[in-house]
């Protein structure tokens, strides 16, 4: 397995892993074409950068893990916004998801101030796997507000 950016041939593979993600959210209708532009539109605009897993014998693409920057004022660096992350489901419990955060985590260590990601107070998997990898809640005097 190989982890590394995604490139712009990989734009139809990483729409195929997209839809499986919005499928998960109980999207029903997946438009291919509108994913490829979103994700091209994205990535011409340098508006994210986008992590994925491939297998190196097939050259198939068994996870992602789609970044989005923001920037922190006060410590005067950018911090990015883990907006989505998903492993094929029967790739997952082989470390994918592991190697995935570890390479997004090792690459950040010196050029941000840390990530920000949500995820649904009912999706436990999600929660054990990011307090296994180190990842908190936090107890901080800020509140978060959504509109």
């Amino acid at each position: 397995m190989n982890i590394r950016f995604a490139e712009q041939n990989d734009v139809e593979q990483v729409a195929k892993l997209v839809a499986e993600y919005r499928a998960f959210y109980g999207i029903a209708t997946q438009e291919i074409a509108k994913i490829v532009s979103f994700i091209n539109e994205r990535m011409d605009k340098n508006e994210s950068i986008i992590f994925v897993a491939e297998d190196i014998e097939t050259a198939t693409l068994l996870g992602f893990i789609q970044l989005y920057p923001s920037f922190s004022t006060v410590s005067l660096k950018p911090q990015w916004i883990l907006n989505d992350f998903y492993v094929v489901t029967s790739q997952r419990k082989k470390g994918i998801g592991s190697a995935l955060m570890a390479s997004v985590v090792k690459f950040f260590e010196d050029k941000a101030k840390g990530f920000i990601l949500v995820t649904g107070k009912n999706n436990h998997t999600a929660k054990y796997f990011y307090d296994k990898h180190g990842w908190s809640t936090g107890d901080y005097d800020f509140y978060t507000y959504t509109y």
